[in-house]
């Protein structure tokens, strides 16, 4: 799915310095017939091996996910519609389902609380960097939130989102997680919650950019929490 936004997006990548040496942007790779033909039999390979490994619910995840990114947001969503990140976020919690699916297919709310994290991580991650480079947005005609919204709008968009998804990474205490998963979330939503401030009040680049490191920070001190606390057996959630 990443490869064929790439390919879908070659022209306007060439117009925004960010992405502008992607291998199809660049040039690096030939425009060709041949290539959606290779995505489709990439996804078909896939499918089958996530079929045969993880099970039937993975392979199913796995598709939306990839249907979700590469249909949904890079074809229909990301050059129309200021809801295109929003929607388009939906792919990365379907990774996180495909992943406990893969473990017991059995419904659980443990993972589905992660996944809607995941789900309100991606809007505010993407648009501090929106917000950063909004230049090469406007310029590529993409109508991100920060490009399309007011200076006062937008900052407060990320804050909130930045909030709720820190206020719900603690939820998973209540599914028996212990004290290095709530030191990991803790520390991470904090980081970014108060990035997020910075960011509402300044409304420069640097903020912008700030908040984007802490956004990767706090998904990565998430994600390590999740695992450590699964090594130190207190854990109950399918990872």
């Amino acid at each position: 799915a990443g490869a064929f936004n790439h390919y879908h997006e070659r022209a306007s990548d060439r117009l925004m310095a960010r992405t502008r040496t992607r291998p199809f942007a660049s040039g690096q790779f030939r425009d060709s017939g041949w290539w959606p033909v290779s995505f489709v039999g990439l996804l078909l390979a896939s499918l089958a091996l996530a079929w045969a490994v993880a099970g039937g619910l993975a392979a199913v995840y796995v598709f939306l996910g990839a249907f979700t990114y590469g249909v949904v947001y890079t074809v229909w969503l990301k050059r129309r519609s200021v809801w295109n990140i929003v929607i388009g976020g939906l792919a990365g919690s379907f990774a996180v389902l495909a992943g406990a699916a893969a473990v017991d297919p059995a419904p659980q709310a443990a993972p589905v609380i992660l996944a809607i994290v995941l789900f309100l991580w991606t809007p505010p991650h993407f648009w501090s960097l929106a917000a950063a480079k909004k230049d090469d947005y406007a310029r590529a005609g993409i109508p991100m939130l920060p490009v399309v919204a007011s200076d006062k709008a937008w900052p407060l968009a990320i804050l909130g989102h930045t909030v709720t998804l820190a206020a719900l990474s603690l939820a998973p205490l209540w599914f028996g997680f212990g004290t290095l998963y709530a030191l990991c979330a803790g520390v991470g939503g904090a980081l970014f919650v108060w990035r997020s401030l910075i960011l509402a009040a300044r409304r420069d680049r640097k903020a912008a950019m700030a908040t984007f490191a802490a956004s990767l920070i706090q998904l990565s001190l998430l994600l390590c929490g999740v695992a450590l606390d699964a090594i130190s057996g207190h854990s109950t959630w399918p990872f």
